[in-house]
């Protein structure tokens, strides 16, 4: 992939990533909160470049060919190239927000070349946690849980991405709708780069049934823009409380989890709470 110059290789993006999160630990553990909140963000661009640079490679199977075309020509070029870590990742960043395996694969058949085999699915999220106990920080990402907002344990059947604000990776009351909201808009912005294929168009409308006013025309076919612009207004409903919740649970969570459980969630404090009072609703359910 030609690359302009100076503009730094996911190689070198790694290196930076790794240098940046020894700093921000440094500085935490000196007490310098400013100085760490200006690593943490310097840390979030460069994760984000690291995204773009990984997103932009592939090919034209798995890279922005099909992800800028919204799904268009995808029995072109190789197919299946990418480990199942990084077809759930390009999924996950396309969607924007938590997921549960079933949609996750839904996405990458839609929109990329091939598709993730829900087997591999199953056991995903333990080996990230693994690989993350055993090494901190040692990958650019981890494939890891959402945590559930009253509990902040692992939210069923969630997955997210390490990289993504701790807010966006929490779900409470009004999260599964707002991330369903959330994740229709960015398809149907993606979808309308390009003429959407039939995968896309059938994935769309799995989401247009779904919300008042996106549904326009034909049965089974779906404008981009229009089930863009009725998933905004809806979202415009619910994103404000749904905003504070998942604020007040992120704080409670710097405060009271370490870095793993930051990432992967507290099952002894699901397991020590659960006789106490039950789960939101619809906390941990998509």
């Amino acid at each position: 992939m030609f690359r302009s110059p100076g503009v730094p290789t996911p190689d070198e993006l790694e290196t930076r990533i790794t240098e940046l999160r020894a700093a921000v630990r440094r500085a935490m553990a000196a007490g310098d909160r400013s100085n760490a909140r200006e690593l943490r963000a310097e840390l979030r661009r460069a994760e984000q470049a690291w995204d773009d640079a990984v997103l932009g490679e592939g090919g034209t199977g798995a890279g922005t060919g099909d992800h800028a075309t919204g799904g268009r020509d995808r029995d072109d070029g190789p197919r299946g190239l990418l480990p199942v870590r990084e077809q759930v990742h390009q999924a996950l960043t396309l969607l924007g927000a938590p997921a549960a395996p079933k949609l996750i694969g839904s996405v990458y058949e839609a929109f990329f070349p091939g598709g993730v085999p829900g087997s591999r699915l199953t056991s995903l999220r333990r080996d990230e946690e693994r690989s993350f106990r055993t090494a901190p920080y040692a990958r650019p990402y981890y494939l890891c849980a959402a945590l559930t907002a009253d509990l902040l344990a692992p939210a069923r059947g969630l997955l997210a991405v390490s990289t993504w604000p701790l807010e966006r990776r929490i779900v409470g009351p009004l999260s599964p709708r707002t991330d369903f909201l959330t994740s229709a808009v960015r398809l149907a912005e993606h979808a309308d780069r390009g003429t959407p294929s039939p995968g896309v168009q059938r994935l769309l409308w799995r989401f247009a049934s779904n919300i008042p006013g996106a549904v326009t025309g034909t049965v089974g076919t779906v404008d981009p823009a229009v089930l863009a612009a009725a998933a905004r207004a809806e979202l415009e409903v619910h994103r404000e409380p749904d905003r504070r919740r998942r604020a007040s649970a992120a704080g409670r969570a710097r405060a009271q989890l370490d870095d793993a459980e930051l990432l992967f969630g507290s099952r002894l404090r699901a397991l020590r709470d659960s006789g106490r009072r039950p789960a939101g609703n619809g906390e941990t359910k998509r």
